[in-house]
């Protein structure tokens, strides 16, 4: 590299501002230092932004003794690490909200669709004529509907139904009651992984 070369000049720029930058710095606030304090420490708890001063050695020194939970108990700290995961921002249980509950709408709004007060002009709540809610038939997934179709059982079967059906099958294709039979052994497996499957998505 040549002596007169752009990239020779900025590389000794570069050095005279980081040597520019360091005898500007402050002096260390350590007790005693008279180095100067080019690093910085977090202060503390209730301090967040603020930061101690320190040259190298110091830092170093204040680093291993610093300990952000300082003074709190173990259920103070376990209490600010759960706040920590949503940001210290105040949460609820999902579906709880004793003021909903408690509100005029919510407690009347049953006793309100079964004395026609309720407007439903798309239908979104079925009615029958009794006056009695009926149960909307829900959408299989393919999954489900091979569930439903490996325990023999219809899509609207009852939670009871699905659980006796499970047993009864079970008993018949267990490896105890078959001799080691392997087609009653993978349908055994079959029938244990659509029954789990029901009991996961809430139909028993």
């Amino acid at each position: 590299m040549k002596l007169d070369s752009k990239y020779f000049d900025r590389i000794r720029t570069r050095r005279k501002r980081a040597e520019a930058a360091e005898a500007s710095a402050p002096m260390c606030q350590w007790d005693g230092c008279t180095e100067k304090g080019a690093h910085r420490a977090p202060v503390g708890r209730n301090a967040e932004g603020s930061f101690f001063l320190f040259c190298f050695e110091h830092v170093k020194e204040y680093n291993k003794g610093y300990n952000y939970f300082s003074g709190l108990s173990d259920s103070e700290i376990a209490r600010y690490q759960k706040e920590a995961i949503t940001g210290h921002r105040p949460t609820w249980t999902v579906g709880v909200n004793g003021a909903a509950r408690s509100a005029p709408l919510h407690s009347d709004i049953h006793s309100a669709q079964l004395k026609g007060r309720l407007k439903d002009p798309f239908g979104f709540v079925r009615q029958s004529r009794a006056g009695q809610e009926e149960p909307r038939q829900r959408k299989l997934k393919t999954l489900e509907a091979k569930a439903f179709d490996t325990l023999g059982l219809a899509a609207n079967a009852t939670a009871a139904d699905i659980k006796s059906r499970y047993k009864e099958l079970v008993k018949k294709h267990h490896p105890d009651a078959n001799g080691g039979d392997r087609g009653s052994e993978e349908r055994f497996r079959a029938v244990i992984q659509a029954y789990q499957l029901l009991k996961r998505e809430g139909f028993c």
